[in-house]
């Protein structure tokens, strides 16, 4: 049924089916190739969110330890700030997207329900120490529980991070090997259905060709041969009578050299 239906599948005058199974697998090699380079891209920037919420916890560290610094010893008040507008801007991006850093925009509804829920304890982390003048009067108790609770959501956020990435490398592993499998039938398709017929083909041909050729160096020859000498002797002999005989036996020739000619008609003819 599927050859029948095949049969009927017109290609363009000059289209051999070798052309068609490279094209297939040009196709297919850049299919795949583009589903490989969209994985790397993905997890590329799965690592880079990766990374980043994982900064944050050490920034919120960080800046608790310059705070405690500034409070009972010696402040460096540019690391402070440093690490206070690292700690915003990232929070930014890991929700925002950052096309120079290549973050992609957040697009988790449950994770971005946890950053709603960190973002009040960030809040009051930045205005608590924007001032620095009132460092020296900052509730440390109230500031460290609020730097805890921002971590505990931070690690919460950095583990569902974790396990989207996996997520969606499994969805790509999973369409990677569907797509391998699939092409690999493809493939089988087009060997069984288009070129092994074109190989049947050429045998046929080929068998034709040597039909051919065995009339050509043998039976051809032969009667061209025995042609000319009948000729040859045509022109020497005298008696009318043997004339007469050698025409005779030189229409026989022609006509069966007529017939290796129709033979070898039949022999182009044949159906493949």
């Amino acid at each position: 049924m599927i050859k029948k239906h095949l049969s009927k599948i017109k290609l363009p005058k000059g289209f051999n089916n070798y052309y068609l199974l490279v094209i297939t697998v040009i196709v297919l090699t850049i299919l795949i190739q583009s589903i490989i380079q969209y994985s790397l891209s993905r997890q590329r920037q799965d690592s880079l969110r990766i990374n980043e919420a994982g900064r944050q916890r050490m920034l919120s560290q960080a800046i608790m330890k310059h705070v405690y610094e500034c409070k009972y010893g010696t402040c460096d008040y540019g690391k402070l700030r440093l690490a206070m507008n690292k700690l915003s801007n990232a929070n930014i991006a890991l929700q925002k997207g950052n096309e120079a850093t290549g973050i992609p925009v957040l697009d988790n509804e449950e994770i971005q329900e946890n950053f709603n829920k960190m973002q009040p304890h960030l809040e009051y982390m930045l205005a608590t120490l924007d001032d620095f003048n009132n460092i020296g009067s900052v509730d440390m108790e109230k500031l460290s529980a609020e730097t805890d609770k921002f971590l505990v959501l931070m690690d919460t956020i950095v583990g569902q991070f974790q396990k989207a990435s996996e997520e969606d490398i499994k969805t790509l592993m999973i369409i990677e090997l569907e797509l391998a499998v699939f092409s690999l039938l493809i493939l089988i398709f087009e060997i069984f259905y288009f070129i092994n017929p074109s190989i049947k083909k050429m045998a046929i041909q080929n068998q034709k060709l040597k039909e051919i050729n065995w009339h050509q160096t043998h039976a051809f020859q032969s009667h061209m041969k025995n042609i000319k000498n009948y000729n040859h002797v045509l022109k020497i002999e005298k008696n009318t009578a043997h004339k007469e005989e050698l025409i005779s036996f030189l229409m026989e020739e022609l006509t069966d050299l007529e017939g290796v000619s129709d033979n070898m008609v039949k022999s182009l003819e044949k159906q493949a």
